[in-house]
């Protein structure tokens, strides 16, 4: 068994470690309250310029498959068409979907040739929405519709509604 002097002195160090430790935690907030600008959060930096890191070119470019030109003899030419889907495309005016008939007069007065076709899906609020070849668009009174007129009036007629553009023709539900 140890002396009862080392015992104290050890004792009396575990407690002046003890009571140094609570004083610490005790002012540290205090210090941290009266020196916020050292540990608050930094706001970040604002520039007008977007200069970009100094760094040298990449040795590999990722190409896409697509991009890349096919090594053929060079007797065939390019084809027109696409094959990536990119969206979808509506059967409005083709034959036997119950909506009109896709064949169009050509009017040589019009802006527009050829009549675009499109038609009325619903109306709320001072708008309608149509339907036609290449998508779907809400208009009001005085949108410029698919076959270069205007939107003239939204009117109920007879429990349905119509829209009348500023050719005059009535286009109904």
């Amino acid at each position: 068994m140890p002396a009862p002097k080392a015992r104290r002195s050890g004792d009396r160090i575990v407690a002046v470690t003890g009571f140094l430790l609570a004083t610490a935690a005790a002012f540290f907030p205090w210090y941290v309250f009266f020196n916020q600008e050292s540990f608050g959060i930094a706001p970040m930096g604002y520039s007008e310029t977007r200069d970009l890191p100094e760094s040298g070119g990449r040795s590999v470019v990722n190409v896409s498959p697509l991009a890349i030109p096919d090594e053929n003899d060079g007797s065939a030419e390019p084809s027109a068409f696409d094959p990536i889907t990119t969206a979808t495309v509506s059967n409005l005016g083709e034959e036997g979907n119950g909506g009109p008939p896709s064949a169009t007069i050509v009017d040589p007065d019009r802006t527009f040739p050829g009549k675009p076709l499109y038609k009325l899906l619903h109306v709320a609020n001072g708008r309608a929405l149509i339907e036609d070849k290449s998508g779907m668009y809400i208009v009001r009174i005085g949108s410029v519709l698919p076959d270069n007129s205007r939107l003239a009036t939204l009117e109920k007629r007879d429990g349905q509604w119509v829209i009348i553009t500023s050719n005059g023709e009535v286009i109904q539900r």
